[in-house]
């Protein structure tokens, strides 16, 4: 696998963090790659369950949830149908993503995977045993193939995940980075997202990788200086959260109090293309995945060809 940034990131499905990578994403396998996640595996606390009736007790505990199969997904002879619930939202997120791009079913072939149960050429740094690891089987449809491999490498340049394409047998494993990703939501959404300090970290640089300022991190987390300690919890503002805010008093100071102020806002109509995702179509009108959703009365991320999305710009 690939030489990731050494500092984590803690990001968020769909406005992309912006992590200092050493080396561009690639889909090549290395011991570098696969102790870092073993090393994020390790930090989180994550257990690495050594029996059946180890993971047993992790779903019991609400630590590993199920993945079942739906009209975008199929789960192909899995022992363990169990993940890391950001593991679960990011499979059936990128399953609806890419049955609408190839009108196929994404399939997955192993997710978590006690140690007594590992095959005999596992990694000794395998994260599957801690339920934060998919193995996805290669689509053979070339299009699909590059529309896949496409995907999981931009997430991997958002530090979300590290995929490796596995040649035997032929399977792309993919480790996810749980805490990463629900912020990685989190921001998508607009949504306030929580970050934890490591060592290394300085105020400016956690403002670098969360697509924020130091003064919104400041504002947020009331902080009279940039000192910060390991271990400590920040409130990261979410992209409305200060946006709102300045809005409404620049329009207290300027504006007469006769005169009252309205939001103007112009409807927009966007036509599906082929490959397009929800977030993407977000993205470049500059609006999140879930006002889209709420416009358009959406209930997942699935998209036809040819349909007409409604989108409501603020001119104001």
């Amino acid at each position: 696998m690939k030489n990731l940034t050494a500092a984590l990131v803690a990001a968020s499905l769909s406005v992309l963090i912006n992590p200092v990578q050493a080396q561009q994403a690639s889909l090549s396998g290395s011991q570098a790659s696969m102790s870092q996640q073993h090393a994020h595996a390790v930090q989180a606390g994550y257990t690495f369950v050594r029996t059946s009736r180890g993971v047993n007790e992790l779903v019991e505990a609400g630590e590993l949830v199920r993945v079942s199969a739906n009209q975008f997904v199929e789960i192909h002879n899995v022992s363990y149908p169990y993940a890391k619930p950001a593991v679960k939202t990011l499979i059936e997120r990128l399953g609806s993503q890419y049955f609408n791009a190839c009108g196929e079913k994404l399939t997955v072939t192993s997710l978590t995977r006690p140690i007594e149960r590992q095959p005999a050429n596992a990694h000794s740094d395998s994260v599957h045993p801690t339920g934060m690891a998919v193995d996805l089987r290669i689509p053979s449809k070339q299009s699909c193939r590059n529309w896949l491999e496409k995907t999981l490498l931009s997430l991997e340049d958002n530090n979300i995940l590290d995929v490796t394409r596995e040649r035997n047998p032929p399977h792309y494993h993919v480790a996810v980075f749980p805490d990463h990703y629900v912020n990685y939501l989190a921001g998508e959404s607009g949504q306030s997202r929580e970050y934890t300090v490591r060592r290394g970290d300085t105020l400016s640089a956690v403002a670098s990788r969360m697509d924020t300022t130091v003064a919104q991190l400041r504002a947020a987390n009331g902080l009279r200086s940039d000192l910060i300690n390991i271990g400590q919890k920040l409130v990261v503002p979410g992209s409305g959260d200060f946006a709102s805010a300045s809005g409404a008093r620049v329009i207290a100071a300027s504006a007469p109090t006769s005169v009252p102020q309205r939001t103007v806002m112009t409807e927009l109509e966007h036509k599906v293309r082929p490959g397009e995702t929800l977030w993407r179509i977000a993205r470049s009108y500059r609006t999140s995945v879930e006002a889209l959703r709420v416009q358009n009365g959406l209930r997942n991320d699935l998209l036809r060809v040819g349909q007409v999305l409604r989108v409501a710009m603020d001119e104001s």
